[in-house]
This record gives C-alpha cells, structure tokens and sequence, in this order.
C-alpha cells in the first residue's frame, strides 16, 4: 500500500459562477482501522483562500503550519492578503524545496482573487501543478471523484447549485471507497460570504 494511501482521503474544488466550494471527507484511518470520524481535512488561509490536504495526516498537518508561518511573513511584508495563483507557486516551491524527502500531500488550493474570479489548483507531493478551470480532485477517492464530477459539473453555477453539485459528487464517490468517507465537510466561497457546511454519510 502506497503511504498516500495509509490515512486515506478524498479532497474536492469546484468552481462556480464568482464562488467556490472546496470539500473533503472526515476520515482517518490507518489502512483500514478508523481512528476518527471528525478530521479536518481543509484549512484555511484568509477569507477567500482555502487549502484541502490529502495524503499522509501528519505531514499535512507539518505542511500547513509552515505555509501559515510563510503567509503571515508575506502579510507583515507586504501588508495584504496572498493572491491564490501567488500562493500556489509559494506552496509548489515549499514542496519541490523538499522533493529528496517529500512531505507526502497532494494539496488542492482554492481562492478567489481581487476580482473575485475563482481560482483552483491541485498539485503532486513534489509540486508539480495542474490548473484548472472546472474541478481538481486529490486522494485514495480520486478516480471516482473524477468519473462523477466529469458528469454533474457544469459551467457557471449560482453558489447553491454548486454546493449541491459538489455534496452528490463527494458523498457517490467515498461510497466506492473503502479508505475515505463518514461523511464530508464542504466550504462554500462567495464574495461577500463563507458557508461552512458537514454532510453526514454512510458511517461505515
């Protein structure tokens, strides 16, 4: 078994029309003992950026004091908030820094930027980023996760929908997983508010 599937996980962004809503499970597990059924999965930067890691819970944990410690050194420097597209380079150079002892996450990044424009992004343990403009997908639940957002996504979607959207796609995909699950956790960005919202699933 692959070390990014030890704790098991499944992280999710979708972009919708001026917000975003970012998800993941509430899983962990070591292999297929369950230890908690509460874990947070998704952490927050500022108001309009959010970061969902999946992989090993530890090093997901070491990984995001540190970008919390660098982005409040950006902010006493410069004196506002971190854009998303600059906070994702921040975070592929943090991991490619390390790439002969990676941490072993798979981080999914999402932001709205000045403009209030979503941005999402998801990239390896060695910080190879993949952007997109629809939906990223991470963890041991990714391939479902793949398979059902090709087929509900759809552009441009008001802020409920999306969430809606976002929860099916979550909830169908932990069900074919046997690593992540016991319900989901789903954040839902607008310009001029955060929805934070827990989904109960199947508690097995």
């Amino acid at each position: 078994m692959s070390i990014f599937e030890y704790n098991g996980s499944a992280v999710v962004a979708m972009v919708g029309k001026n917000c975003f809503a970012i998800a993941s499970d509430r899983r962990l597990g070591v292999n297929l003992q369950t230890i908690a059924t509460d874990f947070q999965r998704i952490y927050k930067i500022h108001d309009k950026l959010y970061i969902g890691l999946s992989g090993l819970a530890t090093d997901a944990q070491t990984l995001y004091q540190r970008l919390v410690f660098r982005h409040k050194l950006y902010q006493l420097r410069e004196e506002r908030d971190m854009k998303p597209e600059t906070f994702a380079s921040l975070v592929s150079a943090l991991l490619y820094e390390k790439r002969f002892g990676p941490y072993f996450c798979q981080p999914v990044i999402a932001g709205l930027d000045d403009d209030d424009v979503p941005f999402i992004c998801t990239m390896d343990c060695l910080g190879a980023k993949e952007l997109a403009k629809d939906f990223v997908v991470s963890g041991t639940a990714s391939e479902s996760l793949y398979g059902v957002c090709e087929s509900m996504y759809k552009p441009n979607m008001e802020s409920e929908e999306l969430f809606e959207t976002i929860s099916q796609a979550l909830l169908s995909s932990v069900d074919r997983d046997c690593l992540s699950g016991w319900g989901g956790h789903v954040l839902l960005v607008t310009p001029t508010e955060v929805v934070e919202r827990t989904l109960k699933g199947r508690m097995d």
